[in-house]
């Protein structure tokens, strides 16, 4: 009887392993997804930039003009993505909100892909007169596999099986751990901010899945005690300090890390870029992504690079200006009332079939859904 019963459990115990492995897979596949109408968006804008030359003289122009761009006397914001939608809400919500609109520049950098539609939707629209430059990865020419750790890796047939065939390992490794977004360009740009904006000497860092709510200004005058980096920490919860993003049974991140060291979040960093090219921050992060090749430092993404490239180079910011959670997890009101800017970080974005629906209007409040374009493709 009691070996039936320990069968029985163990037969219920795999069943449910393989529900949720199935569902982890489903969750990440559907997470990865563009959505119909934002696909037929980019292809609208791309073939309106073609064939309307007004639009294209408009952008050239007002680059041709714009001394704004390279003026530190100015609160510059930048946001990496190819996502069209994301990146306008961030734009609208940080206008929105801001008290001195005549002082903010908006700094877009895509991809080719993504390039011709994200011009045209900017040029196209205006968010309350301000600044918006786009440029795209592939025209910067420092930006090559002879400097650049990932782009090395990308051309090594090893890496390729690993995030493109899955095929080397049996599929041990987890789906979410396989994402060539982690590859992706747009993702590892921000550890060059300082090459893509040579003139500028402090700026604000986006993720595109952000919504800000109150006035940023404030984040301009943060002291930052002769640091790089000012970020929110994340470590209320011992499973967000170090020990949790890196391999501490390899003797070099033993060596070199407090495994107890709090961890913090990408999504909205001040940068004092003049520090930066002072101590050569690069520099510290190519030297990890070049230790890091076989994957046995850490598995995936930006936070761990980025934990060890700004370890004792971060400074600690007021908890409000960036609440995290709210595209995986229930967030205090409270908490999200008093946030100057929200995260949707996770895979429920607020933009996907599969997100919370309690948040999206936090998101959509943003979005001008009476827009042409966007009633044309069906966004609401």
């Amino acid at each position: 009887m009691i070996m039936r019963l320990k069968a029985r459990i163990q037969n219920l115990e795999e069943r449910m392993s393989s529900v949720t492995d199935k569902s982890n897979r489903y969750g990440q596949i559907a997470a990865e997804e563009v959505p119909k109408s934002l696909y037929c968006l980019g292809v609208r804008l791309t073939t309106e930039w073609f064939k309307n030359t007004d639009i294209q003289k408009k952008v050239n122009r007002n680059i041709q003009n714009s001394i704004k761009l390279k003026d530190n006397n100015l609160y510059h914001f930048c946001v990496f993505s190819d996502n069209i939608l994301a990146t306008s809400v961030v734009i609208n919500s940080t206008t929105s909100n801001s008290l001195n609109l005549n002082k903010l520049d908006f700094h877009l950098v895509t991809d080719e892909v993504n390039y011709a539609a994200m011009k045209a939707w900017f040029a196209m629209n205006s968010f309350r007169g301000v600044t918006v430059d786009v440029q795209k990865f592939e025209d910067f020419k420092w930006l090559n596999a002879t400097y650049v750790p990932v782009l090395k890796q990308l051309q090594d047939s090893e890496t390729q099986n690993y995030y493109f065939s899955g095929s080397n390992d049996g599929g041990k490794t987890p789906i979410k751990f396989r994402n060539p977004k982690y590859l992706s360009m747009l993702n590892h740009l921000r550890f060059y901010i300082p090459e893509v904006f040579p003139s500028l000497k402090k700026l604000v860092f986006l993720d595109d899945d952000v919504v800000v709510q109150k006035d940023l200004a404030g984040l301009f005058t943060v002291d930052l005690k002769g640091n790089v980096n000012g970020a929110v920490e994340t470590c209320m919860e011992t499973f967000h300090r170090y020990h949790k993003y890196l391999n501490y049974s390899h003797p070099l991140i033993r060596s070199h890390f407090d495994p107890d060291a709090c961890g913090w979040a990408f999504g909205m960093n001040v940068f004092d870029l003049v520090e930066w090219r002072k101590r050569n921050v690069t520099g510290i992060y190519h030297y990890w992504q070049e230790k890091n090749v076989d994957r046995t430092l850490w598995k995936h993404g930006t936070l761990p690079p980025g934990l060890l490239t700004f370890y004792g180079l971060t400074e600690p910011l007021d908890p409000n200006w960036h609440v995290l959670g709210l595209g995986y997890t229930n967030v205090d009101p409270q908490v999200i009332e008093n946030g100057a800017m929200l995260h949707f970080n996770g895979n429920s974005k607020p933009w996907l079939k599969i997100a919370m629906e309690k948040y999206k209007p936090l998101w959509e409040k943003y979005v001008d859904f009476t827009h042409p374009m966007l009633e044309r493709y069906n966004f609401h």
